[in-house]
């Protein structure tokens, strides 16, 4: 609520920062303790963060935490359990060689089909076979990191399917197909990050080729379970379909929760159940299908979505709140797409969107009503709007959490056995030298002037 964000002071954001340090610190310097703990400490990180607000504003917090339990983190993971359970029961059989080659074709086609099934959706589908791929490799860690880049996050930007942020701009009067227009930029990270990735994945399958099998038994291509693509199409087209019904409002202990967001929730859940009810249990074990990834994935992100909401309150209150000093600066595209990238690489990029969004808007076109705001920001503006959706969608790459599917597939990486950086190390090794470059490079050539 902008009320609670034009009050509070920034060091109601130390908690969330303490939940991050835990995930990046605790599973490099006591992973035993984290795996056995994690739930504990997300819980505590959550009521840290959530008693004192409570306490100084009971009927503002109250009614912004129920809000983000029933309105944001409930659907987030229905949804995400939903695309985990059906894309677990799709095997993909087939020759998968692991070469530099098919590696770097196979994110390539996965970074387009993110646009149509959903960078969720697309990354839990294709990260299994990849896996299975690579399986032979020693040092592999690096493929998971540039499919997390690719697939994950980048992939996402052609289509309001693609990544929350670009639904959300959707549903705010942003036309359909108006998202094709960060093509150019997309395909800029697309060819710098694929050809750095040929380069690296070549120079390792070189040093590693004799681990290489020699002789691999024959499969054909097959997709098992293969009805299942029609519950995982059916995900993006339920939440389509929901977006364009118009049903009453209920009120949950004064949170409102339109019926058509409820249904939608409870198709996902029907879907996900028929699926796993019919899919038989041999496709999964061949999947070595467990529901640990997406049980780690709720248990963390109950306490970031609890923990950000004094970020995200103060974020939403502009120059009313504490970030006055930075919100006031902020004139050009290129500050758009910087600040909304940098704050959607740690907190849920969908509300950053929303609220540089509004911020741009409120600029520009003051009390014009919001859609009509938004076509003619279109119209005389485009360069603004184009650095709020890449910068939300772009930047998810940079963190484990920047996106949902990057924890996930993470997750799966590391149920299989592989190694992956820890949050840190993903940053520092990955990430920062390469990603930061490549988004300076993006500024260079679409937002200079």
């Amino acid at each position: 609520m902008t009320d609670l964000g034009e009050k509070l002071p920034l060091i109601t954001v130390l908690p969330f920062a303490g939940i991050l340090l835990s995930i990046s610190l605790f599973p490099l310097f006591a992973p035993r303790f984290w795996h056995k703990h994690f739930g504990k400490i997300s819980l505590f990180w959550a009521l840290i963060s959530a008693l004192p607000l409570l306490y100084l504003f009971p009927k503002e917090a109250f009614h912004e935490i129920l809000h983000v339990l029933l309105a944001e983190y409930l659907p987030f993971i229905l949804l995400l359990s939903s695309l985990y359970i059906i894309s677990g029961n799709i095997y993909l059989q087939g020759n998968f060689s692991g070469k530099p080659l098919f590696n770097t074709l196979y994110l390539l086609l996965g970074t387009f089909l993110a646009s149509l099934m959903g960078t969720t959706g697309a990354s839990i589908v294709l990260i299994r076979p990849l896996l299975r791929a690579n399986a032979w490799r020693k040092n592999k860690a690096y493929i998971i990191v540039f499919f997390i880049f690719l697939v994950s996050n980048i992939g996402g930007a052609l289509t309001p399917l693609g990544d929350p942020p670009l639904f959300l701009g959707f549903l705010k009067g942003v036309p359909f197909f108006w998202t094709l227009n960060l093509f150019p930029s997309m395909l800029v990270c697309v060819i710098f990050l694929l050809i750095l990735f040929y380069l690296i994945d070549n120079f390792n399958f070189k040093k590693e080729r004799n681990l290489f099998p020699k002789e691999k038994e024959k499969k054909p291509f097959l997709i098992l379970g293969w009805y299942n693509i029609f519950f995982l199409i059916g995900i993006p087209l339920t939440i389509l379909l929901s977006a364009n019904l118009h049903l009453p409002v209920i009120h949950i202990f004064g949170v409102e929760r339109p019926l058509n967001e409820i249904l939608r929730d409870l198709i996902f859940v029907l879907l996900a159940g028929i699926s796993f009810y019919l899919t038989p249990r041999e496709v999964r074990e061949k999947n070595e299908f467990t529901f640990f990834p997406i049980k780690e994935v709720a248990i963390l992100f109950f306490g970031i979505f609890i923990a950000m909401i004094p970020a995200l309150s103060i974020l939403r209150a502009g120059e009313k709140g504490a970030l006055k000093p930075l919100i006031s600066v902020i004139n050009e595209p290129y500050h758009y797409f910087w600040i909304t990238g940098l704050l959607s690489a740690f907190l849920d990029n969908a509300p950053t969107y929303l609220t540089f969004l509004s911020t741009c808007l409120g600029k520009f076109f003051p009390g014009i009503p919001e859609k009509e705001a938004v076509l003619k920001l279109i119209e005389e503006y485009p360069k603004f709007l184009l650095a709020i959706s890449e910068g939300a969608v772009f930047f998810g790459a940079l963190t484990y959490i920047g996106n949902a599917p990057n924890f996930m597939v993470r997750s799966i990486a590391e149920e299989k056995g592989i190694a992956m950086p820890s949050f840190f190390g993903y940053l520092l090794k990955y990430s920062l030298p390469i990603l930061i470059p490549l988004f300076l490079l993006i500024t260079l050539i679409f937002y200079r002037g």
